[in-house]
């Protein structure tokens, strides 16, 4: 698997849907065009949310991986 270098990381576990999707948003709308966000959420509703989030506001999930109950989620601004 390729190590994905990562420009902001925000920490979601332990929040419920919809707090890990208004996070990724905001933090999204601080990176610029091309940088990558690593998110990290406990939320199983995560799994559906973030790639619906990601295709309706044009942004791309790069990768998606569970370890040890922890959702780890990189998200790259595409515009």
């Amino acid at each position: 698997m390729v190590e994905i270098n990562a420009d902001s990381v925000i920490d979601c576990r332990g929040m419920n849907c919809p707090m890990p999707v208004l996070k990724v948003k905001k933090a999204v709308d601080d990176l610029q065009v091309g940088q990558i966000l690593r998110l990290e959420a406990t939320d199983p509703g995560t799994k559906a949310d973030i790639p619906a989030w990601a295709k309706r506001t044009g942004n791309e999930v790069l990768s998606m991986a569970e370890e040890g109950g922890i959702f780890i989620y990189y998200v790259k601004k595409m515009k």
